[in-house]
């Protein structure tokens, strides 16, 4: 129950400093809201991988390997989007600032639900 409630405050406040970075009167530009998407398509590489692949190989695989890849894709154009946008002046560097914490808290916050409810199999998230 704890680890349920600090994932859920860790997404919470990782989308309050998204939305800090858009809304403060000094920035007021919503572009930054682009990487809601990345948040969304990062944790569905692995999941299909773990629907694909059974685990009982103590080997590493392809289908495995090439989902860690293509999620390491898209965390990382998560983080430079908002470098390209405040390079290309469409916001400012303080927005981009708090867009990269929030990236930071809400893919750690990602990264501690696949720790903590991952291997559990009493936690049915895969039928999802």
């Amino acid at each position: 129950f704890e680890a349920l409630v600090s994932l859920s405050f860790g997404g919470a406040i990782g989308l309050m400093f998204l939305m800090l970075g858009c809304a403060l009167p000094a920035y007021n530009k919503y572009w930054p809201l682009f990487v809601l998407f990345f948040y969304i398509l990062s944790p569905i590489p692995y999941c299909i991988s773990r629907r694909v692949v059974d685990d009982t190989d103590a080997a590493s695989n392809a289908c495995k390997e090439l989902a860690i890849f293509l999620t390491t894709g898209i965390v990382v154009s998560a983080f430079g989007l908002p470098i390209v946008f405040a390079r290309a002046e469409l916001i400012e560097w303080g927005a981009c600032a708090l867009v990269l914490t929030g990236n930071g808290v809400i893919f750690g916050t990602i990264l501690g639900f696949f720790l903590v409810f991952g291997n559990n199999d009493d936690f049915s998230w895969q039928q999802w």
